[in-house]
């Protein structure tokens, strides 16, 4: 696809962006600063779409399978939390697994989600620690998303963040992450280096499709 001026980045607001893929009539582009790959505004899914969607994902919380999955994200953070930790889980799905094994380690978590666990009180507190897993890759307003997760932690808190980075090497138009139609937004590595500058986060990425941040202490 030919260079152009796209819309603005969703994540990073940098002006314009880069044509990067039509595919099927969906038009994607990527932000020449923090490298995230974006679906135009235009082609974004609506509420219901995106219901019927979260609504076909099986997510059982006593799944060895799904428990292993999640390791990636759970077992770095584990790592850093002091014991007792509270934390919130982030669009966290019908089946909260990540909750269930964060707990099990000994630490308390809140659920929210839009759909399933639509709690606003759970909004309204901070924590030391909020994590994400499978999620970014649906805000189809990451900036703002993003501000509100800093929001929500506290000083010194953690944000644990898991989704399919969009690696070189990866064949877009058949990536399956991305024939997901709830899918709008894509990641790598820089795009959460950015993302930690903007906000005044440490960053560093301890396993694969796993971005782990920390707001500073006061």
């Amino acid at each position: 696809m030919p260079l152009c001026h796209g819309p603005d980045c969703p994540v990073c607001a940098t002006p314009g962006s880069d044509g990067f893929a039509d595919l099927g009539g969906r038009i994607y582009w990527r932000c020449r600063c923090c490298e995230a790959t974006f679906l135009d505004p235009a082609d974004l899914p609506d509420r219901s779409v995106e219901e019927a969607e979260y609504r076909l994902h099986v997510n059982d919380v006593d799944d060895p399978g799904y428990r292993r999955f999640l390791a990636r994200l759970a077992e770095p953070l584990l790592a850093v939390l002091p014991p007792g930790s509270e934390g919130l889980d982030f669009g966290c799905g019908p089946g909260p697994a990540l909750a269930a094994m964060l707990r099990e380690a000994g630490h308390s978590v809140a659920l929210y989600d839009p759909l399933f666990f639509d709690d606003p009180p759970s909004l309204e507190r901070r924590y030391d620690f909020v994590c994400c897993s499978e999620v970014v890759e649906h805000f189809h307003k990451p900036a703002d998303a993003f501000a509100q997760l800093d929001g929500l932690l506290r000083p010194g808190a953690w944000l644990g963040v898991m989704t399919r980075f969009l690696d070189d090497g990866v064949d877009f138009e058949r990536w399956h992450y991305r024939r997901d139609p709830t899918h709008v937004v894509f990641y790598r590595e820089q795009t959460f280096r950015v993302l930690a500058q903007r906000h005044g986060w440490a960053c560093a990425f301890p396993s694969p499709d796993v971005a782990l941040m920390r707001k500073p202490a006061d």
